[in-house]
């Protein structure tokens, strides 16, 4: 009884901010404006086809590059001190104690044909070159905004890996190299996956970043569910049904990736 009084804020918090919210997007979608069922938005969605792979393509290459910059990054700083680690995790979190719409307005300002990126560039009599409003841009801003997300769990997770494991590895003959692929990695799993999940889903559904760092010419899903909903062509029902497909394909892309997350025990060889 006393973990169900316990528990109660938390089931009613679900129910009003998660449950309430995905019953009416659902509801929107498969009606139209007088109520009615109908199927004609969700199939309308077909049409915005090209730019829900441009959003999960551009979304998996922000991805990748987070969890590139991010692993090799994350192991360096748990082989370091405690005090620099402290100070090391300050700087990557530094960003983020800035506005979100800041940040991104700043890589305009670094990034436009007469920027600061540019400027220099000129110095070496190299450029103008064309880095705003691309897609090239759209990626930058997503792995600046969002690396932390990806740096953050994969930390978390490698410094609580027992030392022990690690000496036993080496009496065994591991290498370094083997360490890190036959121990490390494995048992930094969870890790990997949580940080994939964090960076993914925000990226999937951007839409600041695409419309400050790649103009119109970069349409991403969240810019199209905006137009719906605050746009001229306003359409809640349309939006609707696009935000329940764009949750559709997000949860088969995390199910797919969940099954690489095991908990098979480490093998030294």
């Amino acid at each position: 009884m006393k973990t169900k009084l316990i528990a109660s804020p938390y089931l009613v918090w679900m129910v009003v901010f998660i449950l309430v919210p995905l019953i009416l997007v659902a509801y929107f979608a498969f009606t139209d404006g007088n109520g009615n069922f109908t199927l004609d938005y969700v199939s309308d969605v077909a049409q915005y086809s090209p730019i829900f792979v441009r959003s999960i393509w551009l979304a998996l290459i922000a991805t990748v590059i987070c969890l590139l910059i991010a692993y090799p990054l994350s192991y360096i700083l748990t082989g370091i001190n405690k005090k620099s680690q402290s100070t090391m995790l300050m700087i990557v979190m530094l960003p983020m104690w800035m506005n979100f719409l800041l940040r991104t307005y700043a890589w305009m300002t670094l990034l436009g044909n007469n920027g600061l990126i540019n400027s220099l560039l000129g110095f070496l009599n190299l450029g103008p070159f064309k880095m705003l409003n691309t897609e090239g841009a759209v990626v930058l801003g997503m792995v600046y905004n969002y690396l932390p997300f990806m740096i953050l769990p994969i930390y978390s997770v490698m410094v609580k890996i027992d030392k022990n494991v690690l000496e036993a590895a080496s009496d065994l003959g591991c290498n370094a190299r083997k360490t890190l692929f036959k121990v490390v990695l494995p048992l930094s799993l969870p890790g990997v996956m949580s940080g994939i999940t964090m960076v993914f889903v925000p990226a999937i559904s951007t839409f600041i970043i695409s419309r400050m760092l790649g103009g119109g010419g970069n349409l991403l899903i969240g810019d199209l569910i905006e137009m719906q909903f605050l746009g001229n062509s306003y359409n809640m029902n349309l939006g609707a049904a696009i935000s329940l497909v764009l949750m559709v394909i997000v949860l088969l892309l995390m199910t797919i990736m969940n099954q690489f997350n095991t908990d098979d025990d480490v093998v030294l060889m």
